[in-house]
């Protein structure tokens, strides 16, 4: 091919579309010549083309593309000379369906800054506006907020809150309501000497891990009982918000281990494996824990102070943090003799407040900032696939809800949803 990398709308490439969508948006397999310049979207009209033609009914959409297993995001030849790709031979480019929301529902208002969201259970949710419950408990703001899924039948829930008076809450209850319900705590988890800044729960749900401005990471038992620390206060609660309710004793609960060895606010933790539990910091590093010695088994220093960090990808085995810069950077644990980052992704322009893994795709992540904007990423191409722009303010929260939606949280007060996105 040539040397040179500019777009000329004279050339052309010889291209077959293929792919592993199911029949209705299977385009024929013939070879055919199409403009060198062509960006995904021109290359997404070919494809809706050829399935008009196919077949009358079908319903025009984008779609995205990859060779090799990387996806196009450039003009087609730019992108075969980045790539060192000869444009003589017949390109395989494999479609798939574009990820990016197809709708944003309208904003639920708050009365402060929504600074913790956890899209894991869809059944607490009605609609974007509708709220169910008010969990009581805390003395100041909520920092992280988590379901502890339990298998309970479909009415029945549990959640873990953080907060910076110190503590953290314990909750069960009822979905089935028809208008807002206020629930007190069943239990309370005292120990950290400072703001609770992260939680987060094991696999069999009957632990809680939590991390905090005292540098400290503490796990705690979920249920708890005297033999196992836990003491059962005098304090009684009523279960219902008027004096009319029937009261119940409010546990109070002690930390059964304590992990030290970060030396400034442990900003989030998680938990993806029974005996292995992730923490990331202000004094920039990522560490790993052994959960049954307590003890630091692997530590990666980023260089920035970090806010957010997740576990996902393949057989859940990669990091994503992000923190006081604008970059999302994605490591390897498994990889020997290196602490680089494989992946990063810099297309925010403030620091990054939170990051989540899709929970049934490899590749794909959403990262909220700063900078007001949730962007969605593919590891296969180094830009966002989507850049959701529904906050008027620093967007503090973000998570996947549904598989197919994206909430998110702000200083500007609002709970924000972005749905219809289809991840195959």
């Amino acid at each position: 091919m040539d040397s040179g990398g500019a777009s000329d709308p004279s050339r052309q490439v010889r291209v077959r579309f293929v792919t592993k969508l199911p029949a209705p948006l299977r385009a024929p397999p013939t070879s055919i010549a199409v403009p060198a310049d062509l960006t995904r979207m021109g290359l997404s009209e070919i494809v809706n083309s050829l399935l008009l033609a196919a077949s009358p009914d079908h319903q025009a959409q984008p779609f995205d593309f990859l060779v090799d297993g990387e996806l196009v995001r450039l003009p087609l030849q730019e992108f075969l000379h980045a790539k060192g790709i000869s444009v003589e031979r017949v390109l395989e480019l494999e479609y798939v369906k574009a990820v990016a929301p197809r709708k944003q529902e309208d904003p639920c208002p708050h009365d402060d800054w929504v600074s913790a969201v956890d899209g894991s259970n869809p059944r607490i949710w009605r609609d974007a506006s509708e709220c169910t419950h008010i969990l009581e408990g805390h003395s100041d703001g909520i920092t992280s907020a988590r379901f502890i899924n339990k298998g309970e039948t479909e009415d029945r829930l549990h959640v873990v809150t953080a907060s910076k008076d110190r503590s953290l809450c314990l909750f069960k209850f009822d979905t089935s309501v028809s208008i807002p319900k206020q629930i007190g705590a069943y239990k309370i988890l005292r120990g950290h000497t400072s703001s609770v800044q992260s939680v987060a729960v094991d696999p069999s749900t009957n632990m809680i891990c939590s991390g905090s401005w005292d540098n400290s990471i503490k796990l705690w038992s979920v249920e708890g009982s005297e033999e196992d620390g836990d003491t059962v206060s005098v304090k009684k609660r009523r279960t219902n918000s008027d004096s009319s309710g029937p009261e119940e004793s409010q546990f109070q609960g002690s930390a059964t281990s304590t992990f030290l060895g970060h030396t400034q606010c442990v900003s989030a933790v998680t938990w993806p494996e029974r005996q292995t539990i992730y923490s990331a910091s202000w004094d920039h590093s990522v560490r790993q824990w052994d959960v049954q010695t307590g003890k630091e088994t692997w530590n990666m220093v980023s260089g920035k102070a970090l806010n957010c960090l997740d576990c996902g990808g393949e057989s859940s085995s990669l990091i994503a943090a992000g923190g006081s810069d604008p970059v999302l950077r994605v490591w390897d644990p498994r990889k020997p003799g290196t602490l680089a980052p494989i992946f990063q992704f810099s297309s925010h322009k403030s620091w990054i407040s939170a990051c989540k893994w899709h929970p049934s795709s490899w590749f794909h992540l959403v990262s909220s900032s700063f900078d007001g904007k949730v962007m969605l990423w593919d590891l296969r191409t180094a830009w966002p696939l989507a850049s959701v722009e529904s906050h008027k303010d620093k967007v503090l929260c973000a998570d996947w809800w549904k598989g197919d939606s994206v909430i998110s949280g702000g200083a500007d007060s609002k709970l924000c949803i972005a749905s219809g996105i289809e991840i195959v």
